[in-house]
């Protein structure tokens, strides 16, 4: 019956793409501007401050800034990349004691948020931190004067704690691209002389490098976007003088205009991740294709392999959630679990479950769009949708601030006319803000992952679904979204977790006597109480384990498919 209908839609015409409902044509046209929206809006803010902030900026904050900012970025990309560059090859190419192991605990510190790491790194490092005390006592020491020891609270300290949970970005993409390279190449040049070194430099990482510019830019836009770990840790990025330039200093307009730095630092990263991916584009005879086998490790060798691939996790992972467990247990902090508690918990779910069915909605309507008519107008929306992950929860908050308050003053306006009674504020009041300042900045996860789960589908099927009279609505709802349905579930687990950390958004939208648990663990941090948060702390990565493990499960289980995540830009790393 199949073949039937395939022979009946070649012996016909070629049909012309069917045009979009206009109410769909609209809804996506709206999209593409509720991302342009806070960009727009921040520029206006910016340009409207008074004449004389803009010298104090550039005299007294923006220097600092910039610098911290830029060191910060330099400082993460070579210790992350290093990190998951070199994890991954070592799992993918050679077999060591605990690799088995290692391959599942290495992607596990994307659930611990850089903000919980540096107050944990505190906890521990600092000169009145568990590994100083002990060390004081004993050696006999009695003064930090009296030895030497790093410094946690510095730009070294910040680059280390980003470093060990930003890392698997690059590792789970490095690894994707290892894992199907042709053996057929590495053999070759190992024929011909080649150390493994050499064979890692020459031919595995260049193959493997439109990829890494994808994973490295995740991680330097994640960085870009903290405000927990570098406030805490002393460093003054241009992240952190947003915040302070707008809540500590009540200067809107100043924090606009640093946040207009900042997006020049957001392009920055979106044309690096570009060029990195120039004309970069490798493809694999499907035939006698054969991946890379392990080669064991002997002796020292191997012991070197696996401590450099378990450092990581320790680190970033193991250590953290050792910690959160030790200080939960030890202070009691399962009384914690009180209705104020349980309330927090609820609104954080509340908001993450919401923002995650809209965007979900909103990513079905797109990608559906963008496969029934690739006109200018999805294709366009679709680009700008990509766009949102690149932009810093901070100015997401500072450009959505202006609209969605204007937005609340006008229907109270129209309200009070109708009723005489005052409405109060309807989205800022009711953390709507959030909601939308969420859906914007993860809606490029839900748009890449269901535009590749539907591009691996053969256009054959819908062709023949048009030629049986199928309508535009049916496609979308009897072919598409059911194809779409792997991919849907892996977007919603990734999105849910990715709400639940988010902080520097929420802490700025967020309404009066409204927490979620990461506002609650800013809270005690802040205040210099942060183990009495250890149970929010220790929730959040508990949660956020749940997406991680079945990415791991999914990349395990397909070996020979390598799949980047979005690219900032909206596209897939090739």
């Amino acid at each position: 019956m199949t073949a039937q209908i395939q022979t009946a839609f070649r012996s016909s015409p070629q049909r012309k793409a069917k045009r979009i409902p206009w109410w769909l044509s609209a809804a996506v046209a709206v999209t593409g501007l509720l991302v342009l929206l806070p960009v727009g809006a921040l520029i206006g803010i910016a340009a409207e401050g008074d004449a004389e902030i803009w010298p104090h900026l550039i005299a007294n904050v923006l220097p600092a800034s910039t610098i911290d900012t830029l060191a910060l970025l330099i400082g993460v990309a070579v210790v992350a990349g290093s990190m998951g560059i070199t994890t991954a090859w070592l799992v993918t190419a050679h077999r060591f004691p605990g690799r088995g192991i290692l391959v599942w605990l290495l992607p596990l510190p994307l659930a611990v948020p850089t903000y919980i790491t540096a107050y944990i790194y505190v906890e521990v490092f600092d000169s009145a931190g568990l590994l100083q005390i002990a060390l004081r006592d004993f050696m006999g020491w009695k003064s930090r004067a009296e030895y030497w020891f790093p410094e946690i609270r510095s730009l070294p300290g910040c680059i280390l704690v980003m470093s060990v949970v930003l890392y698997p970005y690059i590792y789970i993409v490095a690894r994707a691209m290892f894992l199907t390279q042709s053996a057929s190449m590495l053999e070759v040049a190992r024929t011909l002389g080649a150390s493994r070194i050499k064979l890692f430099r020459i031919i595995a990482l260049p193959l493997a490098r439109p990829a890494l510019a994808v994973g490295l830019a995740l991680a330097l836009l994640e960085a870009l976007n903290d405000i927990g770990a570098s406030e805490y840790l002393g460093v003054r990025t241009l992240t952190v003088s947003v915040y302070n330039t707008w809540l500590n200093r009540g200067s809107l307009a100043g924090a606009a205009q640093i946040a207009c730095v900042m997006l020049a630092f957001v392009v920055g990263l979106i044309l690096i991740e570009r060029y990195g991916r120039r004309d970069r584009r490798y493809a694999l005879s499907p035939k006698r294709h054969r991946t890379v086998h392990p080669v064991p490790l002997a002796g020292m060798r191997a012991w070197v392999a696996t401590l450099l691939c378990a450092l990581p996790v320790l680190m970033g992972f193991i250590l953290p959630t050792v910690f959160l467990l030790r200080e939960t247990l030890r202070r009691g902090l399962l009384n914690q679990l009180d209705r104020d508690f349980l309330a927090h918990f609820m609104t954080t779910i509340g908001l993450s479950v919401a923002a995650t069915t809209a965007v979900l909605v909103i990513a079905i309507m797109l990608v559906s769009a963008a496969r029934l008519s690739k006109n200018s107008l999805t294709r366009g929306a679709l680009f700008l949708a990509g766009l949102g992950y690149a932009l810093p929860g901070t100015v997401l908050a500072l450009g959505l601030m202006t609209p969605l308050v204007g937005f609340d003053n006008l229907i109270g306006t129209v309200w009070r006319h109708l009723t005489g009674e005052r409405l109060g504020l309807l989205l800022m009041g009711a953390a709507g803000g959030i909601i939308i300042a969420y859906v914007i900045r993860f809606l490029s996860i839900a748009t890449g992952s269901l535009s590749a789960g539907l591009d691996r589908v053969s256009p054959s099927l819908e062709d023949a679904a048009r030629t049986l009279g199928t309508s535009r609505r049916e496609m979308v709802w009897r072919i598409q979204i059911p194809l779409m349905r792997p991919a849907l579930a892996s977007a919603a687990l990734l999105i849910f977790v990715d709400c639940i950390k988010e902080l520097p958004a929420t802490l700025l939208l967020r309404p009066l006597n409204t927490e979620t648990l990461s506002t609650l663990v800013y809270t005690y941090a802040s205040r210099g109480r942060f183990e009495e948060g250890s149970l929010g702390a220790l929730v959040i990565v508990l949660v956020g384990l749940v997406p991680v493990i079945q990415l791991v499960r999914s990349a395990e289980a397909r070996p020979t498919v390598a799949e980047g995540p979005s690219s900032p830009s909206g596209s897939t790393g090739s």
